[in-house]
This record gives structure tokens, sequence and C-alpha cells, in this order.
């Protein structure tokens, strides 16, 4: 497939986006794009598992309302071929050759919590392709608790199969009645696409990406000093998944990055409080 046409009529909401894909390095990659094609275009990286169908389409629909938006399957999941990576490592080299192939040179990128491991890989290795850097819900390299996701995860996840809820419910949100509406609702947006929807991971692909987030846990820090863009950082004020202390600990590490904390939120803060985030990122964005 050749890089992204100009003249290629763009979709304006995340449940009408199709399923493009295009072969990189011998693995053909799935992504969806909204919003008109022009200027610096906004990469969204997603978390642990997800696939296309699990960005949040009142994020996704309001950015892609003002910015060329791009959503990305990573290696091994969803409609994506090849075997899922290992490493953050080799995720951040996928995502920079599917960015570089679909005919960029800079972009803005965005990352919820393994997407946010990847998007400082990126940030560090890759520094001349990034103009602005959104981490939500993530961590650094080394960061507080986050080798012992799969810990923290394996016991709700058991728990959403045994009550009959998606476990995104406990791992995402508060239990407080403001968290638990906020689940709902969030979960009732994540199906309102009813045609040519993403295929789940597989039970492989969700053990090799625990692997790559168990490492990225246990890797010593990074230098974030380095990372000279303009970074803003997102999370929930009760993240169990990856420790709100985390993203406290990026914004004081990264020079000049901005910091907001969402009360009576979870890992899943910005899905919470959509209505606050977008133009929070859009200003950021358009700054």
């Amino acid at each position: 497939m050749t890089p992204l046409s100009e003249t290629e009529a763009p979709a304006s909401r995340l449940r009408d986006a199709a399923n493009l894909f295009i072969t990189v390095q011998g693995t053909r990659f799935a992504y969806r794009r909204l919003g008109a094609p022009g200027g610096v275009p906004l990469v969204m990286l997603n978390h642990w598992g997800a696939v296309l169908d699990n960005f949040d389409p009142r994020i996704v629909d309001a950015l892609a309302a003002r910015h060329h938006v791009i959503l990305i399957d990573y290696r091994g999941i969803g409609l994506s071929g090849g075997v899922a990576p290992v490493t953050i490592d080799a995720m951040a080299r996928d995502t920079v050759a599917l960015i570089r192939a679909l005919g960029f040179d800079r972009v803005d990128l965005m990352g919820f919590s393994l997407g946010g491991f990847v998007a400082q890989d990126i940030a560090l290795t890759a520094p001349g392709l990034v103009r602005r850097l959104i981490l939500t819900g993530t961590g650094p390299a080394g960061g507080t608790g986050i080798a012992r996701v799969g810990a923290v995860s394996w016991p709700l996840i058991v728990k959403g199969l045994l009550t009959g809820r998606d476990p995104k419910t406990y791992l995402f949100f508060t239990r407080t009645a403001n968290g638990r509406r906020a689940a709902q609702d969030f979960l009732a947006r994540l199906k309102e696409r009813r045609q040519a929807r993403d295929k789940g991971p597989t039970p492989r692909a969700i053990l090799r990406q625990l692997a790559a987030i168990r490492a990225w846990g246990l890797r010593a820090p990074q230098d974030l000093g380095r990372i000279t863009v303009p970074v803003l950082v997102a999370n929930g004020d009760s993240d169990i998944m990856v420790p709100t202390v985390n993203s406290r600990d990026l914004a004081a590490r990264i020079p000049g990055a901005e910091l907001v904390i969402y009360d009576d939120a979870g890992h899943g803060g910005i899905f919470q409080h959509h209505a606050a985030f977008v133009p929070r990122a859009l200003a950021f964005l358009d700054a």
C-alpha cells in the first residue's frame, strides 16, 4: 500500500472509520484514521491487549474534529499480523516504521498505559519524529509497581469472568458511585461500532504483551530529561494498574511537563473525565 493520500475521504467518527492495512517490513498492520489530512497527525497508542475497538470514541471523535488522527493495532494484536513483541523497544521500532511507511516525518503521540511506555521510548529513540507527547495512565521504565501489573490484574480479570462483567470495570475505574457509572458509560461507548469490528487479542498475544510490560517495569530508569518536546501527563488519582505516583514522577522528570490528575478516578481517568480531558488535550496540541 502507498502512503496516505491527501485526497482520501476521512471518517469523522470512530464507528465509521474503515479498517485499513499497510505492510511494513513484512508485517501487515491494521489501522484506522479519522479527521481531515493535513498538518501534524496525532498517532494514538493503546493499552495492554487493546485492539482498534478499545479506543474511546468520545475522545477519538473529539480530537479528530480538529486533527488528523491515526489509531494502530500493534504487531500480533487484533487485525495486525505477526507475533506480538515481548519488549517495549520492539513495539516502539514497529510504530516508528509504521509511521514512516504512512509517509510522515513528524507526528504527535498520545499513549495510554502500555501505549505510554511505547510513546516514551519513541520520544527518546526517535526524537525528531515527535512534536508533542501526551502520556496517560502510564509510567516510566522501572516505575513503581509496573512489574506487578499482571499480579494486580489477574484476580480482577477472574472477578470479571465470575461476575459477568468486563474486567475493565474493576481495572480502569474506582468502585465509588462515580467510578461505577463511568465504567458503565465507557463500556457502552466501546460497543457503539456495529460493523467491521476488530478481532480480539489472542491469549498468546496478551501474555507476550504482559511480558513486555513486566520487562519495562524491571528496566533501569531512562533519562527522561532528554525529552525536550512539550509533554502532557494525565491520570486518575487512584490508578491501581500503573500507580498514580508514576504520573507524578513522569511530570517531575520531564522538563516542563504539564500534569493533570483527576479526582475519584482510576487507570481510566481520561475516559471517566473525557469531557474535561479533551479540551485540555486540544489546547495542548494547538498551543
